[in-house]
């Protein structure tokens, strides 16, 4: 469900969907309006957003609608999962079933999720003052605690379905393990500026791969002062930065895969290496096919997929080499 929440997520940001509910209702906003009166009271609250008025204007009830349940379907998945978390945590909490070192783990990630739905509107409301799009900023904010969130359950998950894994042991195992650290380091970084570009709209310019307007450097990375702050303001740059980050990253998860197929880490070793491979060598393509479509929503929806499936690997991974080598007392 998580896996699935940030994938929404991407197709209400790529149909420009977050900011047309301006209300914070949990729980009652599970519902959609249910009557003609109810849809014109939402209508004339969106249109005295910045986004109505400089990017919407003219639109129509029925065009409303369609990007208004882009952000309903987010927010109420959003809800779900926290009924699906919460309800049988408190039913095995109150039959005594939940082992005493697991809870606070339990208590963290519905903590963090209720923090999710927090932030998520405070990213909402960056969009409704004075400027017609939300902050890239808590964009990624946003996104990076969902990414934090599926990567911690993803490791509790493992530590309950297989809490000693079968790794062979393997002297390289401790260098492995701090190889998958930095390589889970580099994918997230990329992740927050890929959050940038899509916060920004920077896919929808240079949409050439490798060069960018014909050079390897575009001439117009450099315009803000100071100089750093193009990195994180300028279109281009921030683009340029997303780029070669995912190279960068490529480089070296494929030097974790190629080193790890190689220690004795046994056959499931093996194959999460091969797979998070893989997965990098196809996220880098599905980047670069967002590009060259100019950010097709399905391909973009799926590129965002592809970076919970490369973490979700490498998560996996870095917890089988746990196993391996010298004992390490688990995380």
């Amino acid at each position: 469900m998580v896996f699935a929440m940030a994938v929404i997520g991407a197709i209400t940001r790529l149909t420009e969907s977050g900011l047309s509910m301006v209300e914070w209702k949990p729980l009652i906003g599970m519902l959609p309006p249910l009557s003609e009166g109810e849809w014109n009271r939402v209508f004339d609250l969106y249109r005295a957003t910045p986004e109505y008025r400089y990017v919407n204007a003219g639109m129509s009830l029925d065009e409303f609608k369609l990007i208004f349940f882009w952000e309903w379907f987010h927010r109420l998945w959003g809800q779900l999962i926290g009924f699906a978390f919460l309800l049988p945590f408190l039913w095995f909490w109150a039959t005594k079933r939940i082992p005493k070192g697991l809870m606070p783990k339990l208590v963290g990630l519905f903590v963090l999720g209720g923090l999710q739905g927090g932030i998520g509107w405070f990213m909402v409301v960056s969009g409704l003052v004075d400027r017609p799009s939300v902050s890239h900023y808590r964009l990624a904010l946003h996104l990076g605690l969902a990414f934090l969130i599926f990567a911690l359950m993803l490791w509790v998950a493992l530590g309950l379905l297989d809490p000693k894994p079968r790794s062979g042991r393997s002297a390289a195992a401790p260098s492995l393990r701090r190889h998958a650290e930095l390589a889970l380091g580099f994918v997230a970084v990329t992740v927050a500026w890929g959050a940038f570009v899509a916060g920004l709209d920077a896919g929808m310019i240079y949409n050439t791969f490798p060069l960018m307007g014909g050079q390897l450097v575009p001439s117009d990375m450099w315009f803000l002062d100071p100089a750093p702050l193009n990195l994180v303001e300028n279109h281009a740059a921030v683009q340029f930065t997303h780029r070669w980050l995912a190279i960068v990253t490529g480089v070296v998860v494929l030097a974790l895969s190629w080193r790890a197929v190689r220690a004795d880490l046994g056959p499931r070793g093996h194959r999460l290496a091969y797979a998070a491979g893989a997965m990098m060598l196809l996220q880098i393509a599905l980047g670069i096919a967002t590009l060259l479509t100019v950010v097709a929503i399905p391909v973009a929806a799926i590129h965002q997929a592809g970076a919970l499936t490369l973490i979700g690997l490498l998560v996996w991974f870095r917890y089988e080499v746990r196993a391996a080598g010298a004992p390490e007392r688990a995380a």
